[in-house]
């Protein structure tokens, strides 16, 4: 019986996004979809240390 409140809800929501106007910025959607070519990190950032890996003591041992 409770079904009509989750499809009035759903109903609500379809028609707000079918008549609602986006403003759609494309360029930022081609980026997240394809990787950003810049690198993010400041230049003074120091480089990540793979021997300083938190979770390298829960690791096999004998995968090695």
């Amino acid at each position: 019986m409770g079904r009509g409140r989750a499809k009035a809800k759903q109903t609500k929501v379809a028609r707000d996004l079918k008549y609602r106007t986006h403003e759609t910025d494309f360029g930022a959607l081609a980026r997240e979809l394809h990787g950003d070519e810049r690198d993010d990190t400041p230049p003074d950032a120091p480089a990540p240390d793979d021997d300083d890996d938190e979770w390298s003591a829960y690791a096999d041992s004998r995968r090695d």
